[in-house]
């Protein structure tokens, strides 16, 4: 590993070392053909980087084949023992890794370099997958992320006889690092394992396993590929007491506690708190955790070095149903019932967790496609796969319960009906479905009716981009309206402000409803002369004459009139501009209304009138004047309300005087009605603060 130290190495080699950056192939030929010796194989002297680790953290793939055929070595680590194949492994650089492991092709091809003699020959080296860094890590290190890419890294670094049970100086095993991510990465820890990692892997130092790191995260796959090939299940770490199952149940990985138990584990054990995993799985809020632990063996009642039991810690946390579930265990903990017997669960849960392997077992034994296996097929088979048998009595009355015509039917002895509790059955933790209500009586109510708002869309943009039709450009000013001119200079030169308004303020739009609201003549006449109709209406379908009447604003009213708007149209719910302008209480604009054509007997949505609205706006002198212009006093709402009604409701005795004195003078028209039916009676005289009613 030469070291750039001269001046003119130091020179030679940032200069390989950036034409490698920049893929110049023609310049880095003639520096190893003309430089210092071996230029291609120097270190620079600040963190050690070589032209070829420095393609590799490039990802130039192309590059490193013409580096190899220049001579390079592919074990020439850096200043931290890390090789050009370890760099590509780090930032996943597939293409990278694969040349410097097949440097020429699928078998290594000689390779001579440019300018050496003919008898001096050079070889394309594949790279080492053994060598380790300073640390002790090895290539599998740095395959260990959760792409792909690092996938498929590992999987070349494997094929290859990278070390699969590499510690490094820290005594940190390779696979237990690998399992701490296992949820991300479950491909590379099941090829590991297959390639030689060793399932009872730990830590030196913690004596933490694989297991507990598999289980921590939450992989079941892992954990089971990690039991099947002989972990230990019950393993504790040195000083924290801490077992796969305490680090399952933490978690709330209920799978992987099923896992587990299928192969042996116990779950009464506690770590060096005095916490069980009955107590980790409330401080988590697992239900189906709290459940399955109470029912497999975990004394859901002792305390921790707390002095708190699980239930408690539950409670703190605010976990309703790991409440609801510990009290349960608590209840049933320690107490003996129908079918449910640590050998009876035990053996359901190795089943569970074994029921592909069975039922290929013992498909390959029914002949006839029954269904059904002899009763000693039936033995030997859960044998063969090394079941916890039990007793010989107890084995005669499960076969005797799945006997069906002398033999042993497979497939109902896997569902475990027969012979567990139904509620530790494996279908008891599924999310239970909810039932249809029927159709019974209930309990009578008030029936909540949606009221559907008649709305428009906005409308589509107008040609060039621009907003919908009903957003208009705002006409601003952009100097102040005494600015001096022409006509008004200044009494001195130093007042005259105008270079200071060199530049138009930006564009801007707004509703022009919203400009009628705010009296925006200037707005509302740029948009009527580029064509935008004086009738255009908003989202609810009311118009600018309308927000107009509505803030009683007269001139705005007459100048919209002038302008051609209707002052008969109607908004969502049927309100003309006579409506909003009696609702307002201003008499001058319901009269310019009235002389303008308004129809003073249009009725609203619910069958309201103008003078209805008059009558709520609490104004005798409006009331008085629409009376005198004719306006119908029996009109009827959809509510059945008068007029009489509707000023009795809003309480001005003023109005109900006037309101009733014309109603009663106005001759009725004849009663239809069969004799004995009902008359409505008349309204009374409304009391000095009465309620008000809303808009309908």
């Amino acid at each position: 590993m030469p070291v750039a130290q001269t001046r003119l190495q130091v020179m030679q080699v940032t200069k390989l070392l950036q034409c490698v950056r920049d893929g110049d192939k023609e310049q880095i030929g003639k520096l190893c053909a003309n430089g210092v010796p071996h230029l291609i194989n120097y270190n620079e002297p600040n963190a050690g980087d070589t032209a070829l680790s420095t393609a590799a953290v490039a990802n130039k793939d192309n590059l490193i084949s013409y580096l190899l055929e220049l001579g390079a070595h592919p074990d020439v680590v850096d200043f931290q023992g890390r090789t050009p194949a370890m760099r590509a492994a780090e930032y996943g650089h597939v293409q990278c890794l694969e040349r410097l492991l097949k440097p020429g092709g699928d078998a290594p091809e000689k390779k001579k370099r440019k300018g050496d003699d003919d008898d001096d020959e050079h070889f394309a080296i594949a790279a080492d997958m053994t060598f380790k860094d300073l640390e002790g890590k090895g290539i599998l290190w740095y395959c260990i992320n959760s792409t792909q890419r690092h996938e498929t890294c590992a999987e070349l670094a494997l094929k290859f006889a990278a070390e699969t049970n590499n510690v490094d100086k820290n005594g940190n095993h390779v696979f237990v690092h690998a399992c701490e991510t296992a949820s991300e990465n479950e491909e590379i820890c099941i090829k590991m394992l297959q390639s030689g990692s060793d399932a009872n892997s730990k830590n030196e130092k913690s004596n933490r396993t694989a297991l507990m790191a598999a289980s921590k995260s939450g992989s079941q796959r892992v954990v089971r590929a990690i039991l099947e090939r002989g972990g230990e299940v019950d393993v504790q770490m040195l000083k924290l007491k801490v077992t796969a199952a305490h680090e399952a149940a933490r978690g709330g990985f209920f799978q992987c506690l099923v896992t587990l138990h299928a192969y042996g584990a116990h779950f009464d054990v506690y770590d060096d708190r005095g916490n069980s995993p009955m107590h980790l799985a409330a401080l988590k809020g697992s239900g189906p955790c709290c459940k399955y632990l109470a029912q497999r063996g975990c004394n859901p009642k002792p305390k921790n070095n707390e002095g708190n039991t699980a239930r408690i810690i539950a409670k703190e946390e605010g976990h309703k149903e790991a409440i609801k579930e510990v009290r349960k265990g608590e209840k049933i903990f320690g107490k003996t019932g129908k079918n449910n017997d640590p050998w009876i669960l035990a053996l359901y849960d190795f089943c569970v967790e074994r029921t592909e392997q069975l039922t290929d077992l013992y498909n390959r034994l029914d002949v006839d496609g029954h269904g059904t296996v002899a009763k000693e097929d039936f033995v030997d088979g859960l044998e063969n796969i090394g079941a916890p048998m039990p007793l010989e009595a107890d084995m005669k009355k499960i076969l005797q319960s799945h006997d069906k015509e002398g033999r042993v039917d497979f497939n109902l002895f896997l569902t475990g009906k027969k012979y567990v509790n139904k509620q530790y059955l494996m279908s008891a933790f599924e999310p239970k479905k909810k039932k249809k209500k029927g159709k019974g009586k209930g309990k009578k109510g008030k029936t909540k009716i949606p009221l559907p708002i008649c709305t428009q869309t906005e409308g589509p943009r107008t040609l060039g981009g621009g907003p919908p039709e009903v957003f208009v450009e705002e006409h601003l000013v952009h100097t102040d309206v005494g600015r001096f001119d022409r006509d008004r200079p200044p009494k001195h030169p130093l007042q005259d402000d105008s270079a200071w308004y060199l530049h138009k303020p930006d564009k801007a739009h707004m509703n022009i409803i919203q400009a009628t609201v705010h009296r925006h003549y200037d707005t509302v006449q740029d948009a009527l002369s580029k064509g935008v109709p004086v009738d255009i209406t908003d989202k609810y379908y009311k118009t600018p004459l309308m927000v107009a009447c509505q803030n009683g604003d007269l001139d705005m009213a007459r100048w919209l009139i002038e302008k051609g708007a209707n002052v008969n149209a109607f908004d969502n719910f049927k309100w003309t501009p006579l409506h909003f302008a009696c609702h307002s209480g201003k008499k001058d604009l319901v009269e310019f209304l009235l002389d303008n054509g308004a129809n003073l007997e249009s009725t609203s949505l619910c069958g309201a009138t103008p003078i209805m609205r008059a009558i709520e706006s609490c104004r005798p002198g409006l009331v008085q004047f629409l009376i005198d212009r004719g306006a119908k006093m029996l009109n009827v709402t959809k509510h059945d309300d008068n007029v009489c009604d509707i000023a009795a409701s809003f309480g001005d005795m003023r109005v109900y005087d006037i309101v009733k004195e014309k109603y009663d003078s106005v001759p009725k028209p004849k009663d239809n009605k069969k004799k004995g039916g009902k008359k409505s009676a008349p309204a009374k005289r409304p009391a000095s603060n009465a309620g008000q009613a809303g808009k309908a």
